[in-house]
């Protein structure tokens, strides 16, 4: 089996004798057939093929399959964002009427996507602790639970999730485990080794790493078995009229129905569709992650060593300290790194961190994380501003959290900014 570095750099196209050596961008609305017969089979899903970009494209399939095989998967697609992937991710199996659980430590936008828009398509959510035992997490489920969300690295209070764990209380009450993995990347973290059942990312940041283009993938492990549960996703189980009573577990299997009925639905109806450009952008990324993520984790380490040493900071955080309250499940699921995002909070509190913020000069403010450049946010003030205090508690965000995402550049420059700028 080819690594994680061969897979970045060559998955999901081998060009032909003759053909184009990077994949190709096919920046075309549509296709041409040459019979109404033709382009009425690929409607009726009968034969693979493209009609409309708005459902797919081969420039995003490529792309979509090189994630696929990073996560180890059996089907993938890429959306117009991260927030499109999880939203998608869930409204695929959830309807008005049923319920998800969630780790509360996750990223403002998701949280409030759960409780706040999903709620309002009749969509219910609780929220548990990412360290809640099994007890505790299987008390949070109710009989029209669809599924169990979490974060492998949560954003931004780096909450290191029991993937494991998570996987087991899930699959005791017949439902998937869905992981949004975009802080660790399938290069420090697999989630479907360890129980995970369908992972998301936001790939806007660490596997685009330019800064250049937003999207987000969904990735199938093709392992969960919707047929044992039919009653429970009769979506994916019973016959869709949409498509002359087409059942996708029938047609594609466990393997690929989820992510047909993905694309060929909800793609279909929403249009949440990643850009040909986007997509050719974000493969350029992928060519280098393996090495990206390297040198993130390691000017990561050397100011989170620095912050825990300077007088000036009240506490740090960053899971790939010696000192971090997650080593243990650090040394388990991300042996081989875990990100370049620091958590700290400095000694006086919110006017103190929004006046460090100030004095920064190579590292810039802005709402991005994940890129060669750093780059540093205050929450409280900007991401998660939306969120009451007892939110922002319940989320793993103090008043005072500095989420700084330490990018490539020497890590001796950017300690010597951090200290000026105390």
């Amino acid at each position: 089996m080819r690594k994680i570095g061969t897979k970045c750099v060559q998955g999901g196209y081998t060009p032909e004798n003759g053909e184009p050596r990077q994949i190709p961008i096919i920046q075309s609305t549509t296709f041409k057939y040459n019979t109404s017969e033709d382009m009425g089979k690929l409607f009726d899903l009968e034969e693979s093929g493209y009609f409309y970009t708005r459902l797919a494209n081969p420039t995003s399939d490529y792309v979509a399959k090189k994630i696929c095989e990073m996560e180890g998967g059996t089907a993938a697609m890429l959306t117009s964002s991260g927030m499109a992937a999880n939203f998608l991710a869930v409204f695929n199996i959830c309807s008005c009427g049923d319920h998800l659980v969630s780790s509360s430590a996750i990223y403002g936008g998701t949280f409030n996507l759960f409780a706040v828009t999903l709620k309002r398509m009749g969509i219910d959510v609780t929220f548990v602790s990412p360290r809640a035992t099994k007890e505790e997490l299987s008390a949070a489920f109710k009989p029209n639970t669809k599924l169990l969300f979490g974060e492998t690295i949560s954003n931004p209070s780096l909450d290191v999730l029991d993937i494991e764990k998570f996987s087991e209380v899930a699959h005791e009450h017949g439902i998937p485990l869905v992981i949004d993995n975009t802080f660790p990347t399938p290069v420090n973290c697999r989630p479907f080794e360890w129980g995970a059942d369908i992972v998301t990312h936001a790939t806007t940041k660490y596997m685009d790493g330019h800064g250049s283009a937003v999207g987000g993938a969904i990735v199938d492990s093709g392992k969960f078995d919707w047929t044992k549960y039919a009653d429970k996703y009769p979506g994916l189980c019973t016959p869709d009229e949409s498509y002359h009573g087409l059942t996708y577990t029938e047609s594609f299997g466990i393997e690929g129905a989820y992510i047909t009925k993905a694309v060929v639905q909800l793609m279909r109806d929403l249009g949440v569709t990643p850009a040909p450009m986007n997509a050719f952008l974000l493969n350029l990324g992928l060519e280098s992650l393996h090495v990206r993520m390297k040198r993130h984790c390691e000017n990561a380490l050397a100011v989170a060593k620095f912050l825990e040493s300077n007088k000036n900071v009240a506490w740090v955080n960053y899971p790939g300290l010696e000192s971090s309250k997650d080593k243990d499940l650090v040394n388990k699921y991300l042996k081989d790194g875990t990100c370049g995002v620091v958590s700290f909070g400095i000694v006086g509190g919110r006017e103190a961190a929004l006046k460090f913020m100030k004095s920064l000069k190579l590292i810039a403010i802005e709402t991005h994380v994940a890129d060669a450049r750093s780059c540093c946010l205050h929450p409280a003030t900007s991401t998660h501003r939306q969120l009451s205090d007892k939110e922002l508690i319940e989320c793993g965000v103090s008043p005072d959290l500095i989420r700084m995402s330490i990018g490539l550049e020497d890590a001796d420059d950017l300690i010597a900014d951090i200290e000026q700028a105390f």
